[in-house]
């Protein structure tokens, strides 16, 4: 995602500067998606004056969901956003631009929402997407939007604006690199787990061949013949076999 320039870091409050350095460290404390949401979410609340609420809404293939709010009642709103699949939140994400309301009440875009959030007491709104940036491109890939809602009408300027984009670009940061970390987590777990299944399956081959398989192609077809027998899965029949060995009982595997 490309920086901001309307704003720069170096221009902005003390106040704000904790809060992109708080945000930053999380990237190196290892936090989880939804504890990193849900930092963004209460810092934006801090960050942008007039603010009663805000969320964040992540798109992928389950489709649009809040993944952290600060209340219920930005959980509400943003409910009646997917329930009539439309409102600024949605079009900051579809449109990769920021999207503001003055005040519900006179707002003619998204009429049926505009009008059930006005009911709420939500006078005011904006919302920026968050981009990631697409490597060796100029193109960003929408991953979904942060709002803050506002009890009072016209609570947000061109000022407030340049902050949430600012946050935005952040929090995008932050949350893609939270989730290539996640990602790797998870494939280095993987890889350790299929290494293990390799390992038992191989001691295991051993033993038959020991006790009399003729070559580990023989013995492997052994095992694969009692898991298929016994709806076992091959790794657990290798386990069994080998762990028949230290029990001193015989180690065919069992149908």
């Amino acid at each position: 995602m490309t920086e901001p320039q309307a704003l720069d870091v170096a221009q902005a409050s003390p106040q704000l500067a904790a809060v992109l350095a708080q945000m930053g460290a999380v990237v190196l404390s290892r936090e989880t998606i939804d504890t990193t949401i849900t930092l963004v979410t209460a810092l934006a609340v801090q960050t942008i004056p007039g603010t009663s609420g805000a969320g964040v809404t992540l798109v992928d293939a389950r489709g649009a969901r809040t993944t952290a709010a600060s209340d219920a009642l930005v959980e509400q709103a943003d409910a009646l956003q997917y329930q009539f699949d439309a409102g600024p939140c949605l079009t900051a994400w579809r449109d990769q631009v920021s999207t503001r309301i003055d005040d519900t009440q006179s707002e003619t875009r998204w009429p049926e929402w505009t009008a059930a959030v006005a009911s709420l007491g939500i006078r005011s709104v904006l919302s920026a997407p968050l981009l990631t940036q697409d490597a060796g491109t100029a193109q960003g890939t929408g991953i979904g939007a942060i709002k803050v809602y506002s009890a009072q009408a016209q609570a947000y300027d061109g000022r407030a604006e340049e902050l949430l984009e600012l946050f935005a670009w952040q929090a995008a940061i932050l949350l893609a690199n939270t989730q290539t970390l996640s990602d790797a987590h998870r494939l280095s777990a993987d890889l350790r787990k299929a290494l293990a299944s390799r390992d038992i399956i191989g001691q295991a081959k051993g033993v038959l061949i020991a006790q009399g398989a003729a070559d580990e192609q023989t013995a492997f077809q052994m095992l694969a013949a009692a898991s298929q027998r016994s709806n076992t899965k091959l790794h657990d029949v290798a386990r069994q076999v080998v762990a028949s060995v230290h029990a001193d009982r015989p180690a065919q595997p069992s149908a």
